[in-house]
């Protein structure tokens, strides 16, 4: 059974299907898949879990285009890797660098001022 043949049978019927270029199935691929394995593992968006599981996955696609096509073709290879990546691990970095809310400012002060008092330490305004 020739596995990455019945691949790219799959993935040109996705693109024959949709009418969509390469470029956008690889956006909305790495997306999709982003999502389904926050949802399987539970793990947030901003831990590296589900960014690691799209990277898992495009280095999974690629090598069965490697396999199917018999040499890496890097233009095309770096292009797919790109899109495909790109929109998670800027999720993934902007859900780690978020700003705190309001109220995760608020529990950070009074802790702080709870910590000060016990330790009978005056607090710097913020």
């Amino acid at each position: 059974m020739d596995v990455a043949g019945l691949w790219a049978q799959f993935i040109a019927w996705i693109g024959d299907g949709t009418g969509l270029p390469d470029t956008i199935l690889h956006i909305h691929a790495g997306m999709a898949v982003l999502l389904v394995a926050r949802l399987v593992t539970g793990r947030s968006l901003g831990t590296l879990i589900p960014l690691s599981v799209v990277v898992a996955a495009e280095a999974g696609n690629e090598i069965l285009d490697r396999m199917h096509y018999g040499s890496w073709r890097w233009s095309d290879t770096l292009g797919d890797i790109g899109n495909t990546l790109f929109w998670p691990a800027v999720i993934c970095l902007a859900v780690r660098l978020r700003p705190m809310v309001a109220s995760d400012v608020a529990r950070h002060s009074s802790a702080r001022a709870s910590l000060a008092d016990a330790n009978d330490v005056p607090v710097a305004a913020d």
